[in-house]
């Protein structure tokens, strides 16, 4: 008996001590692996609140100027202005104007039969009357969002208010102040979504987890299916309940970390583009006669939130094979006017160059995102040089299209890289381009007795007979730049002179070329006419 008693105490006690931690280790997972995902939804929630805020802010600024334009009520001149800006705007699909509470005009054009001014469903501390459902009168579709001042409204797309990149397993839904939903993504079960707005809160329930995040006026609620998680938690738990305490402290970071799913790579991308991470390196550009600092390629850096720079190579196949390569050509030029719009103004001789995509080739569109930077800024067009590679020739008819408008506006335009790509003779006597930008590969080879030496000349020959100003890029040894001075290129780039250099650098290194080797005269190239291609 006492043997009996002595197994039964035993055998209990190691139950309750293997059960014990075990169960202790299986709480604490679980709550781990809760909170990690609720901390992953309301994440979500917070993007969803940040990009309705930027949709909102982007449809009053519309609204704001439109009503502050002075142009007469529903002239072609005033519709066509309501035309451009819904156009300019990503949020904005259709503007009107009303008088005594009925509509005259849309961006559409002028209104026939009397349709009412919608009833607001709240107004924002600025004055702005807000409906969250109103079905357009002119243009049909779906139901639209209504923004109100004065006498004009803005329609927007509700689903602009959720426009974030989500996890598949992820639902959104945003509402307005008076707790109406305004958009959601991803078929959100409705009836939780409703009970969520009548008590916001974080939390679990039998089918979900969700989290919400409040913020200016909105709330966000991102929700989850439970059943997911639960298995993720299973094969974690498998994992815990055969090993000790040290191995179960490891497993259970390597759950915390598993559960904070990386974005993909153009999520992340994307969220950069939104969050304005892109940065503007700039290269100078020299006269080789003079090595006074006559300009600058804007060179684009993408600066993570912790500080660390991406490679362009790394980032730029994907931006362009994606479109994100648009967004970021506004930022650059953006950039550049900001960075050194001041400077600019100050010398006339001094240019920055921008390198363009293939999709800016095709579409031209840079040149309006140009042209409304540069307004009332004073800087002349002549003073931003366009550079293309000789792969956004392929397409030569929209090329030499976009070519000759921006020189029509007064910009230069270079073909990069010269020598690397597809272009030929046949394209340069094609295109009305102002300067050649000479290969990095063949200004190697300046000065050595190498099978492709004699090719330099070749092309800086080439370059002078059809009147292109000649760049050399990747300048390397004094030697490189003074025989290439003697063969004729104006301008040359690369280490010799600077590397990349951020913006405090580079003006720093334009300042002390003019005080080392004195004041220039205006050795900016022009064109044989201002605003005229010849």
């Amino acid at each position: 008996m006492n043997r009996q008693r002595v197994v039964i105490v035993a055998v209990a006690l190691a139950v309750i001590g293997a059960i014990v931690p075990i169960a202790a280790m299986l709480y604490v997972s679980w709550n781990l692996a809760v909170r990690s995902e609720q901390d992953r939804l309301e994440l979500f929630a917070e993007r969803a609140i940040t990009r309705a805020n930027r949709s909102f802010a982007e449809a009053r600024l519309v609204l704001f100027t439109i009503a502050d334009s002075g142009v007469e009520p529903c002239s072609p001149d005033h519709i066509a202005r309501m035309r451009l800006a819904v156009f300019d705007s990503r949020a904005v699909e259709e503007m009107g104007y009303f008088e005594n509470r009925l509509l005259r005009c849309t961006s559409w054009g002028v209104t026939e039969g009397a349709v009412e001014q919608a009833g607001a469903d709240y107004v924002t501390p600025d004055g702005i009357a807000v409906t969250i459902r109103i079905q357009p009168a002119v243009s049909g579709g779906k139901p639209m969002m209504a923004l109100h001042h004065r006498n004009y409204n803005v329609l927007v797309d509700p689903l602009r208010f959720v426009d974030v990149i989500l996890d598949e397993d992820i639902t959104l839904a945003i509402v307005g102040a008076n707790g109406t939903l305004v958009s959601a993504l991803n078929a959100p079960n409705p009836a939780l979504i409703k009970s969520i707005i009548a008590a916001p809160r974080t939390g679990i329930d039998e089918n979900n987890l969700f989290a919400v995040a409040r913020r200016d006026g909105w709330l966000a609620i991102a929700t989850a299916p439970r059943t997911g998680m639960r298995k993720d938690l299973r094969r974690q738990q498998m994992m815990l309940l055969p090993v000790g305490a040290f191995i179960a402290a490891f497993i259970v970071g390597i759950v915390y970390w598993l559960s904070k799913k990386r974005l993909s790579p153009l999520g992340e991308l994307t969220l950069a583009v939104q969050n304005r991470e892109f940065i503007v390196h700039y290269q100078p550009i020299v006269a080789l006669k003079t090595h006074i600092c006559v300009g600058a390629e804007a060179l684009v850096r993408w600066r993570r939130p912790d500080g660390s720079i991406v490679r362009p190579d790394l980032f730029i196949p994907l931006a362009e094979e994606s479109g994100l390569i648009l967004p970021i050509t506004d930022q650059v030029i953006q950039a550049v006017v900001s960075d050194l719009g001041k400077l600019l103004v100050a010398d006339r001789g001094l240019h920055i160059a921008i390198n363009l995509s293939v999709s800016d080739l095709k579409t031209g569109r840079f040149l309006s995102v140009i042209e409304n930077a540069l307004d009332h800024t004073g800087i002349h067009n002549e003073q931003i040089w366009l550079e293309m590679t000789e792969r956004g020739l392929m397409d030569i008819e929209s090329a030499r299209e976009t070519i000759t408008a921006a020189r029509a506006r007064g910009h230069m335009v270079a073909i990069d890289d010269f020598g690397t790509g597809y272009s030929s003779l046949q394209y340069l006597q094609g295109l009305p381009l102002d300067a050649l930008k000479i290969d990095k590969t063949f200004i190697d080879t300046v000065g050595r007795d190498t099978a492709t030496s004699s090719v330099t000349p070749h092309i800086i020959d080439m370059a002078r007979t059809l009147s292109l100003v000649a760049v050399a890029e990747g300048v390397k040894t004094k030697e490189q730049a003074d025989s290439l001075a003697a063969l004729g290129v104006a301008f040359g780039q690369g280490w010799f002179f600077a590397r990349p250099l951020p913006l405090e650098e580079f003006i720093a290194f334009y300042h002390q070329s003019k005080q080392q080797y004195g004041a220039s005269p205006d050795v900016l190239p022009r064109m044989p006419a201002y605003g005229t291609v010849p």
